[in-house]
């Protein structure tokens, strides 16, 4: 059953590069793309239809993401790999730079405070700005962490009782695949490899994605033709035992 649910997809993948393929349009990798109607009618990954911009969201996360505005794109980048260097490279310690901060921010209202006294002798002493946080920004971030991890929750959970066990394969190997990740690094390297990536992948796929298609699909029909051999020569010779007439006993 399971071989069959296999090439049953893998012969739908085929058949939308091949009708993708008469469609596809011509571009050079660094060149300037030669666009026409046939051309935005091309299947890409997948099947997928929409811009790349409106699957990451279509916000400004997105934005960021994708470069649309490429000075807070990259203090976004370099914040994090700050914060990563920091950490990492001088072993600093979370606690320690909090109370660091704190500690400078404290220094920095003391010698305001004075200083406007001694230059404002007689006159009243200029207001000093207090820093507070909203607790609405402390309220949202904690609705979409519990949203995304609850949601990431619903789709293994899916998975499991779905059936289909080549999806229920292909999430049990990627997360043994992310523990022997985390096994080489810590959860900090972890998080800024994904941010890097995440910064990196979607703007790069954004402006060679007919190049990138082109080549998964190609991948694809590899796998698909070895499949068939192996199917042809292993597991079709493996005799298989009468479980539908158990089933329905």
């Amino acid at each position: 059953m399971s071989e069959k649910i296999t090439e049953n997809i893998l012969d739908q993948i085929v058949e939308t590069l091949a009708e993708g393929g008469s469609k596809q349009k011509s571009v050079s990798f660094f060149g300037k793309e030669s666009t026409n109607f046939a051309s935005s009618q091309f299947n890409r990954l997948f099947g997928r239809q929409k811009p790349v911009h409106h699957l990451l969201g279509g916000g400004k996360s997105a934005d960021v993401l994708l470069w649309r505005n490429k000075k807070i794109s990259a203090s976004v980048l370099t914040g994090a790999t700050a914060i990563w260097v920091l950490f990492e490279w001088l072993n600093y310690h979370f606690l320690t730079l909090v109370f660091f901060a704190l500690l400078l921010g404290m220094l920095a209202q003391f010698i305001w405070s004075n200083a406007s006294g001694l230059f404002n002798s007689g006159r009243s002493h200029s207001k000093i700005p207090r820093l507070v946080i909203p607790k609405e920004i402390f309220v949202n971030i904690a609705t979409s962490l519990g949203a995304e991890v609850n949601r990431a929750l619903g789709f293994l959970q899916d998975v499991a009782y779905g059936g289909n066990i080549k999806q229920f394969l292909g999430v049990i190997v990627g997360l043994w695949f992310a523990a022997v990740v985390g096994s080489w690094c810590n959860f900090l390297t972890v998080l800024y490899v994904g941010f890097v990536a995440a910064h990196t992948l979607p703007v790069l796929y954004e402006r060679y994605e007919d190049q990138v298609d082109s080549f998964v699909y190609q991948v694809i029909e590899q796998i698909r033709c070895n499949y068939r051999k192996l199917d042809a020569g292993v597991l079709s010779k493996i005799p298989k035992g009468k479980l539908d007439g158990k089933k329905h006993e």
